[in-house]
C-alpha cells in the first residue's frame, strides 16, 4: 500500500495547508508521496523536509517586506513574489531550509506546472533540494499576469494550477491507493470565469495552447472537484478543506488573517485527526 498527499494551491490560502501539514509532522503522520501544485508545493517541501512551523513563521516574518511580494516587485522585476528573494535568499541565508533532511527523507515529492507551449501540466519529481528544485517550485507557483515564465529543460513553465489545480488523478496513476487531498475552497466552492481573462489573452497570446488551457479552467478544475467528492464517498480518499471560505486571498500582508487561515487548517486537522488515522491504517 503507497500513501499519498495531494495538495491543490491557492496563494496565501496556501497558510491552511501549511496548518494542515504541520498537525500531521507534529503527529508522526507519514506518506509515501506528495504531490504539490503552487502554494502546495512552496509550503509542501517542508513535509518533506520535516520543518514543521516554517512557512507560517517566513511569512508572518516577511509579510510586509517589500522584496517578499509586492506592486514595487512586480514593477521592478516582472514578478510579484520576489524570485531571488522567495525562492532563494529566504531559503538558504534567512530561514534555512534543511537541504540535507529533504535529500535524506524517502517521501517522494512531486510539483506540477504547466507548459506554456502545450498547455499541459508538466510532473517533476525532486529528489535533492538546491537552485534547481528552488526553480521548479517557483515555476509552479509562478501565476499568469503576476509572474514571469520560467525556463527549466527547455521548457516554459507557469503555475500548474492553470492545468491541473488538484492532481488526484496522476497520483492514483502512480499507484498511491491511500490518497489525503488538501483542498483550500470549501466544499461549496465553484470556480467561475475569470475577470482577467482578456488582459490574459493580450498578455499571453504568443502561447495559443495555454489560452485555451486558462479559458478551460473552471470547468476543468469543477470536474476535478466533482472528481475528488466522488472518490471520497466511494472511501478511497480522505479530504481535508476549510469548511467555508478562508479569510486570506491569494494575496495576504496581515499577519493576523494569515495567522487565522493557517490555524484554521490546523483545527480542521485535529477535528479530523482520529478519522484520519482510521483511514490510513484501514
Amino acid at each position: 500500500m503507497k500513501t499519498g498527499l495531494v495538495l491543490e494551491g491557492g496563494g496565501m490560502r496556501g497558510l491552511f495547508t501549511a496548518g494542515v501539514l504541520d498537525v500531521l509532522m507534529k503527529n508522526k503522520i507519514e506518506f509515501d508521496g506528495l504531490v504539490g501544485v503552487s502554494a502546495g508545493a512552496a509550503f509542501g517541501c517542508n513535509f518533506k523536509s520535516n520543518q514543521a512551523d516554517r512557512a507560517l513563521r517566513y511569512n508572518l516574518r516577511f509579510c510586509h517586506d517589500k522584496r517578499y511580494c509586492s506592486f514595487r516587485s512586480l514593477i521592478k522585476t516582472g514578478d510579484l513574489f520576489g524570485a531571488e528573494f522567495c525562492y532563494h535568499t529566504i531559503p538558504d541565508e534567512l530561514d534555512k531550509f534543511d537541504k540535507e533532511a529533504f535529500d535524506n527523507s524517502p517521501v517522494d515529492f512531486f510539483v506540477v506546472c504547466t507548459d506554456l507551449h502545450t498547455g499541459k501540466p508538466i510532473y517533476k519529481k525532486l529528489d535533492k533540494a538546491g537552485y534547481e528544485t528552488n526553480e521548479w517550485i517557483r515555476a509552479s507557483s509562478s501565476l499568469p499576469l503576476v509572474s514571469k515564465p520560467v525556463k527549466l529543460e527547455d521548457k516554459m513553465l507557469l503555475d500548474g494550477g492553470i492545468s491541473n489545480s488538484i492532481p488526484l488523478e496522476f497520483f492514483e496513476n502512480e499507484g498511491y491507493d491511500k490518497i489525503v487531498v488538501v483542498l483550500t475552497q470549501p466544499r461549496s466552492y465553484t470556480k467561475k470565469k475569470s475577470s482577467t481573462a482578456k488582459l490574459m489573452h493580450l498578455k499571453l497570446r504568443k502561447y495559443p495552447e495555454l489560452i485555451k488551457a486558462m479559458d478551460t479552467r473552471p470547468d476543468v478544475y469543477n470536474q476535478s472537484r466533482d472528481y475528488v467528492f466522488s472518490r471520497e464517498k466511494e472511501g478511497k480518499i480522505f479530504v481535508l478543506c476549510p469548511d467555508n471560505s478562508l479569510p486570506a486571498g491569494r494575496v495576504e500582508h496581515n499577519p493576523e488573517i494569515l495567522q487565522k487561515t493557517y490555524d484554521i487548517g490546523v483545527k480542521t486537522t485535529k477535528i479530523n485527526l482520529k478519522h484520519l488515522k482510521d483511514f490510513l491504517q484501514d
